[in-house]
């Protein structure tokens, strides 16, 4: 998304893709890379920036409706269901962040 901050692409692709908003963090919480799959069977490199985003709302409709499900996940779930190590990783980690930040 030219010219726009990554916090912002970030809360836009959570609306498209899952139908939901609400307050996303400026800072992401980390980064990862992989290889995705375009047509041809191309394989381009990718770096996604990943910022976390306090859902306020549920749509029932959203653009990619028809092309995604949205499922709810326990931490444990979420990181056993993606498929790149890197990502797995910082799911963890943001949610050990979570749980230490409401012991203090």
């Amino acid at each position: 998304m030219e010219g726009q901050q990554p916090p912002v692409c970030a809360a836009r692709e959570a609306h498209e893709e899952a139908g939901v908003s609400g307050e996303i963090d400026a800072v992401e919480i980390g980064q990862y890379r992989y290889f995705k799959q375009v047509k041809g069977n191309v394989s381009v490199p990718c770096k996604v920036e990943v910022f976390a985003l306090k859902v306020t709302r549920e749509r029932k409709a959203w653009p990619e409706k028809d092309e995604r499900v949205r499922r709810w996940y326990t931490v444990a779930e979420a990181a056993s269901a993606v498929d790149e190590p890197q990502l797995r990783l910082l799911i963890l980690k943001f949610a050990a962040r979570m749980s230490a930040a409401k012991r203090h």
